[in-house]
């Protein structure tokens, strides 16, 4: 497969932005463990791997990620380097603020902790997607799917797949919660507000959608993603 998305195009903004993205989205995943109050369906999965193989988090999140990326081959989808950096740095930013966050505390300290993580989620998912380097490992999987049957509506897939994920992810032990609920209501809206923020113009504007799969501005909501 080859990568999509080129540099020629404002490449020092869109490779601090990718990895300030990446960064933040595995330190916003971290938040959302330490709080102990549920996680996003694919963290639950996560975690419920963790938890059987005794691995790290990272590692499985890793792990997990160069798996969906297989899944492209099939479905003719093309990785960018976002897409490939997003398998690598996450897990490793996991579980690096990982093992620097204690665990436990009051619900209060909790509390905190999940609402940042949420928000911290949201606005990396702007960071990553806007740098327009490729989108996340199974986001493209889902999007392939659709593409393959266009008669597959990317909602309805995307719930099919983070619901699938979900359950096994807590049939496995993963933390399922009211992080869980507040993280699916909040997810959507945070993700409109963030990713025309931060997109990174075309060089030609009147391109409707990029390989990145973000579409130019005034061109409708993208997918929320979901890494």
């Amino acid at each position: 497969m080859a990568l999509i998305g080129n540099l020629r195009h404002r490449p020092a903004r869109r490779l601090a932005q990718l990895y300030a993205g990446l960064t933040l989205y595995g330190i916003s995943m971290a938040l959302m463990i330490r709080s102990d109050l549920g996680l996003d369906p694919w963290d639950v999965f996560h975690q419920g791997l963790s938890e059987l193989t005794r691995l790290s988090f990272g590692t499985v999140t890793i792990g997990v990620g160069a798996l969906v990326l297989l899944l492209w081959i099939p479905l003719r989808q093309r990785p960018g380097l976002g897409t490939v950096s997003n398998v690598v740095v996450i897990g490793l930013v996991v579980d690096a603020t990982l093992a620097l966050l204690p665990t436990g505390g009051p619900l209060g300290v909790r509390i905190a902790l999940l609402i940042t993580g949420i928000i911290a989620n949201g606005a990396a998912t702007g960071l990553y997607l806007g740098a327009r380097l490729g989108p996340g490992p199974r986001d493209g999987l889902m999007t392939g799917f659709v593409a393959r049957r266009p008669g597959r509506s990317i909602r309805l897939v995307r719930t099919v797949i983070e619901v699938t994920v979900l359950a096994l992810g807590w049939l496995l032990g993963g933390t399922v919660g009211v992080g869980t609920v507040a993280y699916a209501l909040a997810i959507g809206p945070l993700a409109q507000l963030f990713i025309p923020l931060f997109a990174v113009p075309e060089q030609h504007a009147a391109a409707t959608e990029t390989e990145a799969g973000v579409p130019a501005p005034g061109a409708g909501t993208p997918v929320t993603p979901a890494g």
